[in-house]
């Protein structure tokens, strides 16, 4: 078992590392940037070092800084977290290469499941359901017609380097294509380095549901039950849930076969998602593979009982994995708290937090690292905390975070807790009917 962890993230996941860390005997290491040097990840690591400034070019992801820190303090892994370099292969090789262990995906599964077009003929080939589309990437707009005319629109084109939603335009005709296409390529190109575009049938009103899986360094992969985030904002999860009120035992048990099939094609090792789209007669589809541990991994956690920063750790170590499938025995709901302003379009709250009170009692979960005169700065994600609600049943999961939020006091920033509480409210959140086109039409 390792001795040491550096942590090459910042806020709640650095925190939520080190906690199961202490309790494994781990010592760590924290890293942070000049904005970060009073959060609490940094105060409770066994040690601290300072990569950078604020900018995340110059610190969270400044490669180079992180392996140094690693190094000196003789570091015999690292845990990414989420984000930042989480999904980045570079840096998994060259931990490698430094005899550091990457705590995730090997630089090989990064790529093969980074590039989507690569994903997607992966899955493919290992009889994973996928959305009909472009057999790899578009050359041109005219090939791009002419594949759209022959599956149907709408189709949806998106970009190979993507993810939150940029670079993705849906389009519904042949007459607007090209400016789809233009649009689509420039933003790309722009926010990946990547304009390459491929193009998919277009799943209306779906379901965002992904299965968790985990696989060991012998071949071994499980999966531990979905969750159902299609409560979305431009892409950006607000609330996840488990199990999904949409799920049949039936569908459950092909969609996690599936996500096992495709972990197996690309011997995948440690924790990880298969995301899928699921349309209204419970067809479902490959959308993408995340080769890291999820924001919304407690979710899982409390419906099945489960450390998955635990087994990623330990399948990291060289230690098989049981190879158990897991269901749900609870039910759990997410609530991400941003400092953000939901009723002046979701603008971002940076600034000083005057008064902090987290809720608690019996199945209530908060996972946060700011506390009351914490200075949340501006560089980085708006999230400062996730609160999770687990009962026995939805119903139940619902009144307590419905509590749980009525009693979360964060003053001195504007925060996402009023628009949760007016969700929670409604008729159709409640009885489980949304899909991922829910905020078009909810009203804040």
């Amino acid at each position: 078992m390792f001795k040491k962890i550096l942590i090459a993230n910042r806020g709640e996941i650095a925190l939520r590392i080190i906690r199961t860390c202490k309790e494994m005997g781990i010592k760590t290491v924290a890293v942070y940037s000049t904005a970060d040097r009073d959060s609490l990840h940094v105060r409770f690591a066994d040690e601290a070092v300072c990569i950078g400034p604020p900018p995340s070019r110059d610190s969270y992801l400044n490669i180079p800084n992180i392996i140094s820190a690693a190094e000196l303090t003789n570091a015999d892994a690292i845990h990414p977290g989420y984000g930042f370099l989480s999904e980045n292969a570079k840096f998994s090789a060259i931990c490698a290469e430094y005899g550091i262990k990457f705590i995730g995906a090997t630089a090989d599964q990064i790529n093969r499941m980074g590039d989507k077009a690569s994903a997607k003929e992966t899955m493919k080939k290992a009889g994973v359901p996928i959305v009909p589309g472009s057999e790899g990437l578009l050359t041109d707009v005219k090939q791009g017609i002419s594949i759209a005319n022959k599956i149907g629109y709408p189709i949806i084109l998106k970009a190979t380097a993507g993810g939150g939603g940029r670079g993705m335009r849906i389009v519904w005709k042949d007459a607007e294509f090209e400016n789809a296409w233009d649009s689509a390529r420039a933003e790309s190109g722009a926010a990946f380095g990547n304009d390459g575009l491929y193009l998919e049938k277009y799943v209306e009103d779906p379901r965002h549901i992904e299965i968790q899986v985990v696989g060991d360094q012998y071949g071994k992969v499980c999966h531990l039950s979905e969750r159902d985030c299609s409560i979305q904002r431009r892409h950006q999860k607000l609330v996840e849930e488990a199990p999904s009120p949409f799920m049949t035992e039936k569908l459950r048990k092909k969609m996690g076969e599936a996500a096992i099939k495709g972990a197996k094609a690309v011997k995948y090792e440690g924790a990880g998602t298969v995301e899928f789209l699921v349309d209204k007669n419970r067809n479902f589809y490959f959308m993408e593979m995340n080769t890291r541990i999820q924001v919304e991994h407690p979710v899982t956690e409390e419906v099945i009982n489960f450390d998955l920063i635990k087994e990623q750790i330990k399948v990291a170590a060289g230690i098989p994995i049981s190879g158990k499938n897991y269901e749900p025995t609870m039910h759990a709901i997410e609530c991400r708290i941003n400092a953000e302003d939901p009723a002046n379009n979701f603008r971002p709250s940076p600034g000083k937090i005057t008064n902090f009170h987290s809720p608690g009692g019996h199945g209530v979960r908060v996972d946060t690292h700011v506390y009351s005169g914490y200075i949340i700065p501006p560089n980085y994600d708006s999230m400062i905390a996730k609160v999770i609600c687990m009962a026995q049943t939805r119903d139940e999961a619902l009144a307590t975070m419905e509590r749980a939020l009525s009693e979360f006091v964060i003053e001195g920033v504007k925060t996402t807790i009023p628009f949760h509480l007016k969700l929670l409210q409604d008729p159709n959140f409640r009885a489980g009917n949304f899909t991922t086109k829910f905020m078009e039409t909810f009203e804040y």
